[in-house]
């Protein structure tokens, strides 16, 4: 059990080699501390969180899709292009609800 956890870890560290992983951790991070500014209330921290992990986790299963297509061709390949966008378009969907959430949050805090 003790080397799950291990190599679930160097997971997260291996992905923090890629940009587009980094940044999601970043946006995530900024979230945070926005959420601190605005003192969010327990349930509102619910969904923040949730959509960090949910936007943060996405990225690193596209990132995995990404790496596994290009280690078996580096070539064009129609089928390959369709893996990547699904792939890419899930992180998309995920990001928007993400935003949603945030502009619900928001609204609650600047609008009313």
């Amino acid at each position: 059990m003790k080397n799950k956890f291990a190599f679930a870890f160097q997971g997260i560290v291996t992905g923090l080699r890629h940009r587009s992983i980094i940044i999601q951790f970043l946006l995530g991070f900024l979230a945070i501390l926005a959420g601190f500014a605005l003192q969010l209330t327990s349930g509102e921290w619910i969904a923040v969180v949730l959509a960090i992990v949910m936007v943060i986790a996405a990225e690193m299963l596209n990132t995995c899709i990404e790496l596994l297509c290009d280690m078996y061709t580096r070539e064009y390949n129609e089928m390959i292009k369709a893996i990547k966008d699904i792939a890419a378009g899930a992180v998309l969907v995920i990001s928007l609800g993400a935003l949603v959430t945030a502009m619900i949050i928001l609204f609650r805090h600047f609008g009313g």
